[in-house]
């Protein structure tokens, strides 16, 4: 437990201000504590050093305890977050923001190391996980400073270490000691080596070195130094970075540093003491993983020498060389000094004891040799779980993408270039199960112009630096940064020389195999040699402008790395619309300008596609199989203000202000309505809402990303123009003069001036297709994969979209899914401009804390609450807690419930408010009780769960024995007396007994014969039955049981009633479908005719049931033989006649009957004198679109005309017939057949009709009279009505 130095939760200052907030977190600041609380979230100061703390203990410690049960720190808040997944089920966030520099890589790094070695707080701190490897961090106050050294500015995290001892037999405590101040170099040179003899003969613990961590990066040999300084060291641990360094860092250390308890730390399990940092911290899993390796090899060397102490460290090649030694005692002494200082990551401490083994021990057999590293990390990934090996994966996919997507700039040697988004799906045990990482806006910019002073992305100097000379020739690469164009005026670091073998072992854990991975490196060679091309105008024999490349060597090895032609790279880029041939006179040259463009295009596409495609991989190596509750990691661009502000800075920057309005609106806008919502006493908290400023750039159509996007805009100046045309006005949009071409935007941390240069490009920055066409062609599938629009065979898609509509449809969707998670924020705040540690810059700082918000975050969380939950979820979650609530709450509403619950809380009753539909907790710290409350009575339930069941299954275990018993007693006794005769006290004999028991026996079993006997006759005789009914049915039909309208059925018995009813149905069937096939076409028609009188008249007119017995014959007056008609009908088109009887026509004004001729063709309606033949009307059948009839016995229909000419002038048709079915029926086929769409049937007693100028009201009328005395209708006028007496 750390010393209280003031306040750990900023709510709880006595004398809240900006001034108190900021005092405190510099108090703090002084004594190396850089995190601060404000209620659940983390203010995090950067404190540009290391601070040594113990790793797994610090995941340990704050895996089991409460937020604020440990002093401040990112292990709080994300355990706080980790616990409320797993014990509420709901899917968390954690956000980081900040400013470039402020530390939010390495706050990120370190709670994803917390989120993967949290489950390992169960197990003994001697078997650690995969740890980390971060940032390394050179401090600025180093004796021997460093002109390039990379000092990570993201250092809020803690360099880790512990010391931990695995014994075999007899494992004693591990015991850390601080070295006090030593007087000289003599004595302290005494004092090691008595420590060394003392550890060698116990073999029990680790002394622990002073360092410093300002130590420099010293370029002698390492065996010159321990051959000329031998007497002065120390044997200490340390990582492959500080074999090199260890020795000059420890004799240049001030004799106050090397005794101050402040540098003496524990040590980590094979990890690093000098630096302290995390990429040494990285290099423990590592050492872990060979040792685990050449545990089997060792084991006899290790056993001959000291039974009990297994050997540490990365030992394979002493072990190799001492195997194969045949050498003097002085050739082995030179052997080994100079094995210690090869480029093996071998700790100074594990070199020291095994030179000293080896020296003592004959060489062992060749048998004992260690096997293969590819054979052996094979073998231990196989041995693995899968949740430790999602552990690593997790691990290493963050080292990778910091080494591709990380930089140093001018503000942080460290930076993050892209935005991340870390999805841990993590199982109800909480380990992580899957992980979808997310990529946002990487700077693609920076491959091709990279500023003064800044650096390209790691993993080039990486890749030049750490690679061997067999690799560096496979890729055709030259070890000298200065030889290529895209890393010209920037320097390689020594420690990428060492990061480069994290970043290669990472894809190997991964689970990318060998060809993936060559073909990244050849891919970010490619890039490398593509920057080196140059174009030398030339001009044609036409007078045109062309180009051509004059280093030709370097097309020559980019195509061989690229497997594709070397004119077909050539035409690529000299040469547009090229049809990618390897012919030379192909396409239309281009000047050397635009080949240039081409080439830095080309470049950043290139590296771009290769991140997403490595992220897309990641991501296909991580998912989980099934879904489960997530916690995001947020890690975007922190604001930045730059000299020369360009695109990038402006897309960085309008990102950080959808974060910071996240968050306000989130945090302290809904917060506060949320209150004023619930009926609480709430005075309001005034803040900066940047609200304007995000509608200022993304507002739809008029916004400045809309503007960009405008397809009219050809120019900067023209892009600027209209800026300034729709954004002036604004409050926070300034132009900086009318010959400037920059304008200004007022952010919510400060006024950042924009250059409009080049930002038409870098919106569009569009690879030509026909260069994607031509890379298509390579035999590498990873360039195959990069360029899939480059295929002939796929369509071409819609146009690309811009990286402004990129960028804002990434934040949309980020947001929607923080949006609907619990948000747990992290401020990262910069202390200084300098990068200097202990330095505290209070306008700085001040600066930053306005802007956050942070002071209205304090006030909100002093005086709101910091937790609440729906009544019903409450209730639900926490019922348990109360004997009147658990399991069952008859006593009200859930409102009392909840009152009864935290009445009987032994927590104040002021700490909870209960609103309208929420219930509001005050205090963290009563969140927490409450879950711990919750957590035990869980745990006595679930106690109480074991105990009935293991009651239950006791119970049924004794009573099973218990009649076992008695069987066994009660056979027992009867053996007993059968055998020796002994009668049995209490009962009759046995032998009457026997006697009565064998006639009941003889009984019961001739029944049983008897049962059985019956149940098999009767079976046969079922089967007899349904056998003779089956047979017979045939035989017994009546002869005229063809016809459908037969009903007649043999009788069958009562147990195949079922079987007869379906074989009755199925004969039934199968007499409608022969009298079916036996009817010819007119047949059939007729039958269609029927059917459909069916469907429209059944149960709807009462004359139907009579015309169902009669045909519909049609014509009943032979007109198809008239030779008259013959020759009516040739003139109308009219042949074919449906339909043809004399009939009635009502007339309009009396409503008397007219008897007329009335014919109905495929076509129209005609009606005809009966004796002349000659046509009064004809109506096409597509004019009739309705036709009304009563429900009664009548006669009578109504043919509806169209409003058309003339059913204006003659109105709608009034016929009774005889045949009233029969006519509607055909008239409706009629008319279906030549529109397509059946007409209206409206069957009523009462409907409209239309008498030319005027509508009549038709209404039926039951008259009363019997069926047999009915006459025909009366019909009367009146008015506009026509009543109808049937």
């Amino acid at each position: 437990m750390e010393q209280e130095i003031g306040t750990w939760d900023s709510v709880l200052l006595e004398n809240l201000s900006e001034d108190s907030f900021i005092n405190n977190i510099h108090q703090r600041y002084k004594r190396d504590h850089i995190y601060t609380y404000i209620g659940t979230s983390v203010v995090a100061l950067n404190p540009y050093h290391h601070i040594s703390e113990h790793s797994l203990d610090n995941v340990r410690n704050y895996g089991d305890k409460g937020i604020f049960q440990l002093p401040p720190h990112i292990y709080g808040l994300t355990n706080l977050a980790y616990q409320s997944l797993k014990d509420q089920s709901e899917d968390q966030c954690i956000l980081l923001t900040g400013e470039s520099g402020s530390g939010k890589t390495e706050t990120f790094k370190m709670i994803v190391n917390f989120l993967t070695h949290i489950q390992d707080r169960s197990h003994c701190p001697a078997t650690p996980n995969v740890l980390r490897k971060q940032s390394s961090i050179s401090s600025n106050s180093g004796l021997v400073p460093h002109a390039h050294r990379r000092a990570s500015s993201s250092c809020s995290g803690t360099a880790n270490f512990i010391i931990c001892k695995n014994r075999a037999e007899n494992p004693p405590a591990t015991i850390s000691r601080r070295q006090s101040p030593s007087p000289g170099p003599s004595q302290r040179s005494r004092t090691r080596a008595e420590s060394i003899e003392r550890q060698s003969r116990r073999h029990m613990r680790e002394k622990i070195v002073d360092f410093d961590f300002s130590h420099h990066k010293s370029s002698e040999n390492i065996s010159s130094l321990l051959e000329s300084n031998a007497h002065h060291l120390h044997p200490t641990k340390s990582c492959f970075k500080h074999q090199q360094t260890q020795v000059g860092a420890c004799t240049a250390m001030p004799p106050a540093a090397k005794g101050s308890p402040k540098y003496a730390v524990p040590s980590v399990y094979g990890g690093c003491r000098q630096c302290g940092h995390s990429k040494c911290v990285r290099a423990q899993s590592l050492e872990k993983e060979e040792r685990d390796e050449l545990r089997g090899s060792t084991s006899r060397l290790s056993t001959a020498a000291h039974p009990a102490h297994p050997h540490r460290g990365s030992c394979s090649n002493l072990i190799r060389q001492h195997s194969t030694e045949s050498q003097p005692e002085r050739e082995r002494d030179r052997d080994r000094c100079s094995l210690m200082g090869s480029t093996q990551r071998i700790s100074l401490y594990d070199a020291h004891k095994l030179s000293k083994v080896l020296g003592d021990l004959p060489p062992p057999p060749p048998s004992s040799v260690s096997p293969t590293p590819s054979a052996s990390s094979s073998l231990h990934r196989r041995h693995k779980s899968p949740t430790q090996r999602m552990r690593e994966c997790v691990t290493c996919a963050d080292v990778f993408l910091e080494a591709m997507g990380n930089a140093c700039t001018l503000k942080n040697n460290n930076s993050s270039r892209y935005g991340k988004l870390f999805d841990i799906e993590i199982d109800f045990k909480g380990d992580p199960m899957g992980v979808h990482i997310t990529h946002y806006m990487l700077e693609k910019t920076r491959i091709t112009d990279t500023v003064i002073g800044e650096r390209n992305f790691h993993i080039f100097y990486q890749l030049l630096l750490g690679a061997d000379l067999q690799l560096l020739k496979a890729l055709k690469l030259y070890r000298n940064v200065e030889k290529y164009e895209l890393l010209r005026n920037t320097t390689a670091m020594e420690e990428d020389r060492m990061n480069f073998h994290y970043t290669k072992r990472s894809l190997d854990v991964l689970g990318l195999s060998c060809e993936e991975s060559n073909s990244i490196f050849r891919v970010i060679a490619v890039v490398l040699k593509l920057g080196n091309f140059i174009f030398v105008p030339i001009t044609n024999i036409d007078g045109t402008e062309g180009c051509q490349v004059s280093n030709v060597y370097e097309v020559q090895e980019t195509a061989q790395l690229l497997n594709i032609d070397a004119q077909i790279l050539i035409n690529c880029l000299t040469r547009a619309n090229s049809s990618n041939s390897a012919q030379e006179d192909v396409g239309c040259e281009m000047d050397a300008r635009q080949a240039a463009t081409n080439r830095n295009t080309l470049c950043r596409t290139l590296y771009s596609r290769l991140f997403t495609w490595l992220v897309n991989k990641i991501n296909e190596s991580l998912k989980s199989t099934q879904r489960e509750k997530n916690l995001a990691l947020l890690d975007f661009y922190g604001f930045e203000v730059q000299e020369h502000n360009s695109f990038e800075q402006f897309a960085i920057n309008y990102s950080a202000e959808k974060i910071h309005q996240n968050f306000v609106f989130h945090v302290l806008r809904s917060e506060q309505e949320l209150y004023i919502r619930e009926g609480l006493e709430w005075s309001r908290i005034d803040y900066f809402d940047n609200e304007s400023i995000c509608e200022l750039i993304d507002k739809p159509s008029y916004g400045i990303l809309s503007l960009i996007n405008e397809s009219h805009l050809n120019s900067n100046e023209a892009l600027l123009l209209r800026v300034q045309q729709c954004c002036a006005g604004h409050p926070n949009f300034m132009t900086t003069g009318s010959n400037s071409m920059c304008f200004q935007i007022r952010h919510f941390a400060s006024v950042v001036n924009y250059s409009i240069h080049r930002f038409l490009e870098k919106n569009s920055d569009m690879l030509p297709k026909y260069i994607s066409a031509g890379f298509y062609q390579s035999k590498l599938s990873l360039v195959q994969s990069l360029f899939p629009e480059g295929n002939p065979r796929r369509q071409a898609t819609k146009k690309p979209s811009t990286l402004s509509s990129n960028i804002r449809t990434q934040l949309q969707t980020l947001l929607a899914i923080v949006k609907h998670r619990r948000s747990h924020y992290v401020f990262c705040i910069k202390p200084n401009e300098g990068k200097q540690p202990h330095q505290f810059d209070m306008a700085l700082v001040q600066h930053q804390v306005r802007y956050m918000s942070l002071m209205p975050l304090v006030h909100l969380c002093r005086t709101g609450h910091c937790y609440h939950l729906l009544h019903v979820k409450f209730f639900h979650r926490y019922k348990l807690l109360n004997s009147l609530t658990w399991p069952h709450f008859h006593g009200g509403s859930q409102v009392e419930g909840i009152a009864l619950i935290i009445r009987n809380l032994p927590l104040p009753s002021a700490e909870f408010t209960i609103g309208t539909k929420n219930v509001f907790v005050r205090s963290p710290r009563t969140v927490f009780e409450l879950e711990q409350f919750r957590r035990l009575r869980i745990s006595e339930l679930a106690v109480l769960i074991q105990k009935m069941f293991r009651m239950y299954h006791a119970r049924k275990r004794f009573q099973r024995m218990r009649h076992s018993q008695m069987i066994i007693s009660s056979a027992w006794r009867t053996w007993r007396e059968c055998r020796f005769g002994i009668p049995f006290t209490g009962r009759r004999h046995l032998w009457s007994l026997y006697r009565v028991a064998r006639e009941e026996y003889r009984s019961l079993k001739y029944k049983r014969q008897v049962k059985w006997a019956i149940e098999v006759i009767g079976r046969y005789y079922r089967q007899w039955k349904i056998q003779q009914f089956l047979l017979t049915i045939p035989l017994r039909l009546p002869p005229n049981t063809l016809s459908p309208l037969s009903t007649e059925w043999p009788a069958a018995p009562v147990f195949l009633a079922d079987a007869s009813r379906q074989l009755r149905s199925i004969y039934h069937r199968w007499k409608c479908y022969v009298y079916r096939n036996s009817f010819d076409q007119t047949a059939r028609n007729r039958m269609r005719e029927k059917v459909t009188a069916s469907i429209i008249f059944k149960d709807r007119k009462a004359s139907y049931a009579r015309s169902v017995g009669h045909p519909f014959v049609g014509d009943y007056v032979r007109l198809r033989h008239n030779q008259q008609w013959k020759k009516i009908c040739a003139e109308t088109n009219d042949q074919y006649v449906v339909f043809a009887d004399i009939i009635n026509k009502i007339a309009r004004s009396s409503g008397k009957f007219v008897p007329i001729l009335l014919v109905l063709s495929t076509s129209s309606l005609l009606l005809l004198d009966q004796r002349t033949l000659q046509i009064k009307y004809r109506v096409p059948a597509s004019e009739i679109y309705r036709m009304s009839l009563s429900p009664y016995l009548d006669d009578i229909a109504v043919f509806h005309v169209k409003a058309s000419e003339f059913g204006r002038k003659k109105g709608d048709f009034v016929f009774q017939t005889g045949h009233v079915i029969e006519i509607v029926t055909k008239m409706f086929l009629v008319i279906q057949n030549a529109t397509g769409k059946p007409p209206e049937i409206h069957i009523s007693t009462e409907f409209e009709a239309n008498f030319g100028q005027q509508t009549v009201i038709f209404s039926f009328k039951y008259g009363g009279m019997s069926d047999l005395a009915q006459g025909p209708p009366k019909v009367t006028r009146k008015a506009n009505r026509m009543e109808i007496i049937v």
